[in-house]
């Protein structure tokens, strides 16, 4: 599936392509993050993640602290997080995460999407079901003895070590992010990207054509300030 391979490899660099959004959408993460265990980063695992995002995409400090900032103030925006489930072309799962403020607005534009790309919007538990949510860190692999660091790590929640591109990718659920992150941070092991996923329990294959369909709908929807992020189960293999 030559498409939909290169649209795996390019995705991370599309989705952060444009700075200007992605620093909105950082500054949402953050200021759920806030809103959910404080404005402290030492003791608000999610606020970390999110911090390490911004660093993922160079985003200045300044802005990472006034963001906290605003967060913290009592005029505040209150976003929420409301995950949508439904189908794209061929029977393909999707789950997206987002972060708003006008829910009736993300909601029209969510199905607005879905409708004009041949997918349909569905009901809450119609494909979460076929996810499993799990926390991410990658780190560089070079130099470090997997096996070590697997029993190391073990009693912190890591469930799985994969390597790809020249790092190490570290998997826990989604319960265990905030102690794994712990973990990596007491042994001082940098940590190049984290991040909440949510992994299918199986995948489709699909032609070239009709992988183009589906990625032509996932773009359009990331394509949304509201969205955050969006999870499939076509198979993104080569």
């Amino acid at each position: 599936m030559g498409r939909a391979f290169e649209y795996r490899k390019a995705r991370k660099m599309k989705r952060w392509s444009s700075m200007a959004k992605a620093f909105t959408r950082i500054g949402r993460e953050i200021a759920i993050a806030v809103k959910e265990g404080g404005p402290d980063p030492n003791y608000n695992p999610r606020l970390r993640l999110a911090i390490q995002n911004a660093k993922t995409a160079n985003m200045p400090k300044a802005n990472v602290e006034s963001a906290i900032k605003k967060a913290s103030s009592k005029d505040a925006e209150d976003y929420d997080e409301v995950v949508f489930e439904g189908y794209a072309p061929h029977g393909i799962a999707i789950l997206v995460e987002t972060a708003t403020n006008n829910n009736n607005r993300t909601v029209a534009n969510v199905r607005h999407v879905f409708s004009k790309y041949g997918g349909s919007l569905g009901t809450s538990g119609s494909v979460d079901y076929m996810f499993s949510r799990k926390g991410q860190f990658k780190i560089n692999a070079e130099g470090v003895d997997r096996e070590e660091l697997e029993l190391e790590l073990i009693d912190h929640g890591l469930e799985e070590v994969s390597e790809e591109d020249g790092q190490l990718i570290l998997q826990c659920d989604f319960t265990d992010y905030g102690a794994l992150q712990n973990a990596l941070e007491e042994q001082k092991i940098e940590v190049q990207e984290s991040e909440l996923v949510r992994l299918p329990a199986h995948t489709t294959s699909l032609s070239d054509e009709q992988a183009e369909e589906v990625i032509t709908l996932i773009d359009k929807m990331e394509d949304d300030d509201d969205v955050v992020n969006v999870f499939h189960n076509m198979d993104m293999e080569e």
